[in-house]
């Protein structure tokens, strides 16, 4: 009989640290190899982590909702015929929280906060991702400071600052204020008066309902505001008519389903003019490390999509300028049917360059997209419409009805100045508008 240890796997290159949502065996289950055995949840994508191994569940080492590093041993099987399980393993075995001390007054407090800052608090280590949490909710230092961390060694998680903030616009959080300093002559009075949580939000009022943020919502939210924080947005517009390309799928969407079973959308022609686009103008196809710029050699375009609770998620086409319209086709839409279902892999929002959302889905002519970090640029394309336009004919102008199409460009002003970005735009309109209406399938 052998044990072996089941660790949190990596889930993409940023990606270090993931929270168990569901585990689907208890101590004594039996499993086999490539078996579910519980499903997690990180920035990116919700996910079922299979069994690496076949046997009997001896330990489960962390509870449901706790946060995991990466890499760390979340559970133990016995392989071998003698495998047994301990008659007194719990279901779901985890450290034993350390109780706080019981403060003096009787004022409610937290468990997660302790009463006064540790002595080593110096010496406490914070990850960035706590930081910017703590930076984005205007938590201050000597505030981090109180919070005792569940993590190793008592270090905060992003779990930990999370519900710390939750519990402080609730009311429900004593908020640390800077201490006034004490004249020599002033008398210091200790109270024994139990002291009132003061809370920092306002009671709506009205007839309203209050719907708390789930898990991917917030996730968005943090996302969005960083990017907005980090990289100085400009957007640029132009319009394509794209009348050759509504009349050529009308005419070849039936027999390109005929031919090779998937339905062909707007989506992988757009992705097919950027892709050209990118290659005229690399700088589009870059991040910012510091002072440094990250040229990517690979063309990888993410592609929002919806989920089934109708938030919107990116999974990317890695290595777009390698496909041709008919790879494009299958790979958007297996990437959109799997959002749908929730099946995407975390590698599959993993490693984007570019990215392209589809804003005239809903219905809209235009809009002003952010930034996917550490991306520099994102195109939104707007809704299709027939307008009168004007065209240039050699027996002069005329006016004809053309499906017409506007489209915006958010990119980074730290790398991407308005040339750059105007220049690339349009691009991708010519390359829209160079569509062959005679082009075989």
């Amino acid at each position: 009989m052998s044990t072996i240890d089941l660790v949190m796997p990596k889930m993409g290159e940023s990606i270090m640290e993931a929270t168990i949502l569901k585990w689907t065996k208890n101590v004594g289950d039996s499993i086999k190899m490539d078996e579910t055995l519980l499903e997690i949840a990180t920035d990116k994508v919700d996910s079922e982590v299979p069994s690496t191994a076949e046997g009997i569940v001896t330990e489960i080492l962390f509870k449901e909702n706790d946060v995991v590093p990466v890499g760390t041993v979340i559970a133990r099987i016995s392989s071998g015929a003698s495998a047994s399980v301990p008659s007194n393993q719990p279901a779901a075995a985890a450290p034993a929280p350390v109780s706080a001390p019981t403060p003096a007054v009787t004022a409610p407090v937290a468990a997660s906060v302790s009463s006064t800052p540790s002595s080593n608090s110096a010496a406490k280590f914070y990850s960035p991702l706590v930081l910017n949490i703590a930076s984005s909710e205007g938590v201050s230092m000597s505030e981090l400071e109180l919070i005792t961390g569940t993590g190793n060694e008592g270090r905060v998680t992003k779990k930990d600052i999370i519900n710390y903030v939750g519990q402080r616009k609730s009311g429900t959080q004593p908020v640390a204020a800077p201490a006034a300093p004490i004249a020599a002559s002033t008398p210091v009075v200790t109270s024994t008066t139990p002291v009132e949580p003061v809370a920092n939000t306002t009671v709506p009022s009205g007839n309203v309902e209050i719907i708390e943020m789930d898990r991917m919502r917030k996730m968005i939210a943090d996302h969005m505001v960083k990017s907005k924080a980090t990289s100085p947005h400009v957007t640029s517009f132009t319009e394509a008519d794209v009348t050759n390309i509504v009349n050529w799928r009308n005419k070849i969407k039936t027999p390109f389903e005929k031919k090779y079973g998937e339905k062909i959308t707007f989506t992988p022609i757009f992705i097919e003019a950027i892709v050209n686009a990118i290659k005229k103008f690399p700088m589009i196809n870059s991040s910012l490390e510091g002072n440094n710029i990250i040229v990517k050699k690979d063309i990888n375009i993410g592609m929002a999509a919806a989920l089934p609770t109708g938030n919107l998620i990116v999974p990317v086409i890695k290595n777009a300028d390698t496909k041709n319209l008919f790879g494009l086709t299958k790979e958007v839409n297996t990437l959109a049917t799997n959002a749908k279902s929730n099946k995407l892999k975390p590698d599959d929002t993993q490693g984007g360059t570019f990215t392209l959302t589809n804003v005239g889905t809903f219905g809209s002519l235009m809009g002003t997209p952010i930034i996917n970090q550490p991306q520099v640029a994102i195109l939104a394309v707007g809704a299709i419409k027939k307008r009168p336009m004007v065209l240039e004919t050699e027996q002069g102008d005329v006016i004809a009805i053309r499906h017409m199409m506007y489209l915006s460009l958010s990119y980074d002003h730290r790398i991407v100045d308005g040339s750059l970005g105007a220049s690339f735009l349009t691009e991708v309109a010519n390359e829209l508008e160079r569509f062959d209406p005679r082009r075989d399938i």
